[in-house]
């Protein structure tokens, strides 16, 4: 009797460490279970929504699941990513996320989310170096020569950006604090206005990302670029770090994130699907035909780029005194 009742507590014990060990398992398989929605914070026709509608499409054929684009813009992006922040943490709801999630925090005095703590990196679909270029009649045909020209004639020259607080202002902030100069910021509503005002000579330089510039390559002088290494299509323009400048590593990302306690198999299987998907030879080539390099990778990976990133903006923001109107 003492035998069968320590046999079947055995059973017992081993049902309970083989359902255990197999919980991980069952929630990864039983994902996606119902329709998964796409977030994107800014309107519909832009790189991200094209992205977004990318990927959807390919979960769609593989997982037999509706992925649906949502296009919730608005406030700089923060009304679609606060969205996702609050969502059910179990998969279904997703964030197309740009750099600015990263940039927002040190920018703004009052976020509903936190960007590093209320999300959980999933992979990064492609990214996106940017370069400094000026107008094809500048005597500048070089950093050192634009620089030099810069320090000449202080207050004469600008530079011209996306906006306040994006990207591109905060790269020209950089080189300002060290070169040791005073390029002055004009900030633009959006890519099409900075490019026509650069190309037609009203702006003495900008700060551009790839898929931007990439049309507009042979109206205007790209004299350097961001990010760990030269630019594929552009080989004889060096890096900032080449020149000597630090904090212009970070490249511009498009990247994948779901709310912060959404269980790690389904991060995982997330992550490893959207990985496979941009490496498809046709989403690669449309990723490309935006300008872009294909990314991809683990979310630890991606996780500890983020906060990387994170860092460097949050001191280029805060020496530089960039501030958003409230």
């Amino acid at each position: 009797m003492k035998t069968t009742s320590m046999l079947v507590r055995r059973l017992c014990a081993a049902a309970g460490l083989a359902a255990l060990l197999a919980a991980p398992a069952l929630a990864q398989t039983a994902y996606p279970s119902q329709p998964l929605k796409l977030i994107v914070p800014y309107p519909a026709g832009g790189a991200t929504d094209t992205l977004a509608r990318t990927i959807g499409q390919k979960l769609q054929e593989v997982w037999g699941q509706p992925a649906l684009v949502e296009n919730r813009p608005g406030a700089g992006g923060t009304i679609g990513n606060g969205f996702v922040a609050r969502a059910p943490a179990d998969g279904h709801t997703v964030l197309i996320a740009i750099t600015a999630l990263i940039q927002q925090p040190p920018l703004m005095d009052k976020l509903s989310y936190d960007p590093l703590k209320d999300f959980a990196p999933v992979t990064m679909i492609a990214r996106s170096p940017s370069m400094l270029a000026v107008p094809l009649d500048s005597p500048a045909k070089s950093l050192k020569d634009f620089i030099a020209m810069v320090k000449q004639s202080p207050g004469k020259y600008n530079f011209g950006s996306y906006g306040a607080g994006t990207s591109s202002h905060i790269q020209g902030a950089l080189l300002n604090m060290q070169a040791g100069i005073d390029l002055v910021h004009v900030p633009f509503q959006g890519a099409a206005p900075l490019v026509t005002n650069l190309v037609g000579g009203q702006l003495a330089s900008a700060f551009i990302d790839s898929a931007t510039a990439r049309p507009h390559l042979k109206s205007m002088r790209p004299l350097a670029v961001t990010g760990t290494q030269r630019m594929p299509g552009l080989p004889d323009v060096p890096t900032f770090a080449e020149l000597g400048y630090h904090s212009f590593d970070p490249y511009g990302w498009f990247g994948v994130f779901l709310p912060a306690a959404t269980p790690a198999p389904v991060v995982q299987k997330l992550s490893d699907e959207i990985d496979r998907i941009v490496h498809l030879p046709d989403v690669s080539a449309k990723i490309e035909a935006l300008g872009l390099q294909v990314a991809g990778g683990k979310p630890e990976a991606f996780q500890k780029m983020v906060r990387a990133d994170a860092a460097i903006y949050a001191k280029i923001i805060k020496d530089a005194n960039i501030r958003l109107a409230p």
